[in-house]
């Protein structure tokens, strides 16, 4: 578990960001932000406008990050969102399907062009649209966890 938020202090938590990047460039062919550099990737992301989050790989799943979009979407602070389940980002009713697709992108390694309806902290639900979903897996090939990317949300 990140246990500061990410921060010049803390080189924006670089190895924790190229860990996501490696993994997205592996499965998916592409890059999450175009940076030779660990550090300044990981604050580019940190306050990029699109939603970054990950989580790990314990049996109910922490989320281990959140750029700035993703605590101001679920409105949360660094310490919240770092000792949350991950399933409590969507509505209760809606766990198990999400556990359901979970388990597909463990086994597919990723799914892109996912859609599927999140709750902040007040009860606000956003939908997200074209997220992408994906493992994060380092060079030894050890399973961290997973990640998800969303560049469309609307509020419901």
């Amino acid at each position: 578990m990140q246990t500061l938020e990410p921060s010049l202090g803390n080189k924006y938590l670089a190895d924790h960001i190229w860990l996501l990047a490696q993994s997205f460039r592996k499965l998916l062919g592409k890059e999450l932000l175009k940076s030779q550099d660990p550090q300044d990737l990981a604050k580019a992301i940190f306050y990029a406008p699109f939603m970054l989050l990950s989580h790990n790989t314990e049996l109910d799943p922490i989320f281990t990050y959140g750029n700035q979009t993703a605590l101001r979407l679920f409105e949360l602070n660094w310490q919240e969102l770092t000792t949350m389940p991950s399933r409590q980002s969507a509505e209760p009713m809606l766990q198990y399907d999400r556990s359901l697709f979970l388990k597909t992108v463990s086994e597919q390694g990723y799914i892109d062009h996912y859609k599927g309806v999140r709750i902040s902290k007040s009860g606000k639900k956003f939908l997200l649209q074209n997220a992408i979903v994906w493992n994060l897996v380092d060079d030894q090939n050890i399973y961290h966890g997973q990640a998800a990317i969303c560049y469309d949300w609307d509020f419901i």
